[in-house]
C-alpha cells in the first residue's frame, strides 16, 4: 500500500506549486504591457482628380506659366532660364515698399516731397525714351499715389523715387529686393534696378507667376492693377499701360517692355468655379511681334483664358469616406471617417497626396474622441481635416490579457 501511496503524497506537494506558478504566469501574463490603440491609413496616399487637362495655348516664343493662386502651379512652358523681364520688375519694387510701409484698404499713407533731383531724373529718363510720370520740383505725393504711379502708367522715375525714399539709395534697395526674392525661394530671379530697364534684372516664367500670386494677396496692390486709370496732381489722367485690365476678368498685373526682354506680361485673371471665385496667375515673357507689349497681352488672355474653364470643385472626402482605421491590438479594426466634407479645386488630371496623422494614443478612447487628422497636400499647401473614432472604445478584456500570445 506504501508503495502506491507515493506518487500521490508527491502530487499533493507538487499541487501547491503549480498551483503558485499558474498563479505568477497569470499575474505576469495580465501586468503585461498592453498595446496602445493604432491608427493606420486606409485611404490612398494620392488621388488623382478625374478627367484629363486639355492641351493650353502656350505662345510660340519665350517663357509662360501658369497657376491657381491657392492650388500651385498647372505647368510652365518654353524652358525656366532667366531673361530679362522690363517693368514686370515693379511688382516686386511694390511689393518691397508694402512691406516696409504698409497700408491699409482706404489709407494713402505718409506723403513725400519731390525733389529737384527727382525731377532732373524723371527729365533724364524722358529723353532717354523711357516710360515715364510727369513730375514738379514740390508736388506731394501720397505713398498710395505713388504706387499708383509705378504700377499703372509705370514710371520707371517713380520707381527709382520710392526706392530712394525707402531704402536711401537704389542700390540699397535693390539688395533688399534680392534679399526678398530669396526668401520668397525665387531662385531664378536676380535684380539689378527697381524699375526693370537694367538688362540684368532677370527671371522666369515660373518665379514671377509664384511673385504675382504673393503679391496678389496684399488687397491694397490688387486693387491698384486691377485700376484702368488714376488721377495724378500734376501727370493729370494716366492710363493702365495693362490695356486688358477690366476685360473679360482679367484684374492685374504688370506689364513690361525693353528691347532685351520683349514683351512680357504677368496676368490674373478672376474665374468663376462653381460658387467661387478663383484667381489664376501667370506670366508670358519675351514675346515678339510688330507690338511685343500687344503680343504679350494676347499670350496672356489665352492662356487664362483657356485654364478658367477647365477648373472644377472635386468632391474629395466626406463622412462616409474611410481614410483610416482605428487597430486595437484585442478587437476587430474600426473604420474612421473625416467629421467634414472637402471639396478640393483644381483641375483634371491634378494629383494630391492624403496623409494620416495619428495623435498619442491610449488603450481605451471615448465617444467621438479625436484620434488625428488627414492632410490633404496640394502643390501650393495642405488642408487638415480631424478625425475622431466613431464609438468609445474599450480596454481589453480580462481573457485577452490572460490568453494572448
Amino acid at each position: 500500500m506504501t508503495g502506491h501511496r507515493a506518487p500521490w503524497r508527491r502530487l499533493r506537494l507538487l499541487l501547491p506549486a503549480l498551483l503558485l506558478l499558474v498563479v505568477a504566469l497569470g499575474a505576469l501574463q495580465y501586468l503585461r504591457p498592453v498595446p496602445r490603440i493604432v491608427l493606420v491609413r486606409a485611404a490612398p496616399s494620392t488621388v488623382t482628380l478625374p478627367g484629363r487637362l486639355a492641351p493650353l495655348p502656350w505662345p510660340q516664343f519665350g517663357e509662360a506659366a501658369v497657376a491657381v493662386d491657392g492650388v500651385g502651379l498647372v505647368g510652365s512652358h518654353g524652358g525656366d532660364q532667366a531673361e530679362p523681364i522690363g517693368s514686370v520688375a515693379k511688382v516686386m519694387t511694390a511689393v518691397l515698399v508694402l512691406k516696409e510701409h504698409p497700408l491699409q484698404l482706404g489709407a494713402t499713407g505718409p506723403t513725400v516731397t519731390v525733389t529737384a533731383a527727382d525731377v532732373a531724373t524723371y527729365q533724364q529718363d524722358l529723353a532717354g525714351g523711357q516710360s515715364v510720370v510727369p513730375v514738379a520740383g514740390g508736388e506731394v505725393l501720397t505713398e498710395l499715389q505713388l504706387l499708383e504711379a509705378m504700377l499703372i502708367p509705370s514710371g520707371n522715375n517713380i520707381a527709382t523715387l520710392l526706392a530712394q525714399w525707402d531704402a536711401g539709395s537704389e542700390s540699397a534697395f535693390v539688395s533688399e529686393m534680392n534679399r526678398e526674392a530669396h526668401a520668397l525661394g525665387l531662385t531664378r530671379t536676380t535684380y539689378a534696378d527697381a524699375s526693370g530697364l537694367s538688362p540684368g534684372t532677370v527671371s522666369d516664367a515660373a518665379d514671377q507667376t509664384r511673385l504675382a500670386e504673393y503679391a496678389m494677396a496684399n488687397p491694397v496692390f490688387a486693387e491698384i492693377v486691377a485700376m484702368p486709370q488714376v488721377t495724378l496732381p500734376v501727370a493729370g489722367v494716366t492710363y493702365n499701360v495693362n490695356a486688358e485690365v477690366t476685360h473679360g476678368g482679367i484684374v492685374g498685373v504688370k506689364t513690361g517692355s525693353t528691347p532685351q526682354a520683349g514683351g512680357c506680361f504677368v496676368f490674373a485673371y478672376q474665374a468663376t468655379v462653381g460658387s467661387r471665385t478663383v484667381l489664376v496667375v501667370g506670366a508670358v515673357l519675351g514675346q515678339g511681334g510688330t507690338s511685343v507689349l500687344d503680343s504679350a497681352l494676347a499670350a496672356g488672355g489665352e492662356l487664362a483664358h483657356a485654364l478658367g474653364p477647365q477648373l472644377e470643385l472635386f468632391p474629395l472626402l466626406s463622412p462616409a469616406t474611410v481614410v483610416a482605421r482605428l487597430e486595437p491590438a484585442w478587437s476587430a479594426p474600426i473604420p474612421v471617417t473625416p467629421s467634414q466634407s472637402y471639396t478640393a479645386l483644381g483641375w483634371p488630371g491634378l494629383r494630391l497626396r492624403l496623409r494620416v496623422v495619428s495623435l498619442r494614443l491610449g488603450t481605451s478612447l471615448g465617444a467621438r474622441q479625436r484620434v488625428g487628422a488627414v492632410v490633404v497636400q496640394s502643390p501650393a499647401g495642405r488642408v487638415s481635416l480631424p478625425l475622431a473614432g466613431p464609438s468609445p472604445v474599450s480596454g481589453p478584456s480580462l481573457r485577452w490579457r490572460l490568453t494572448r500570445l
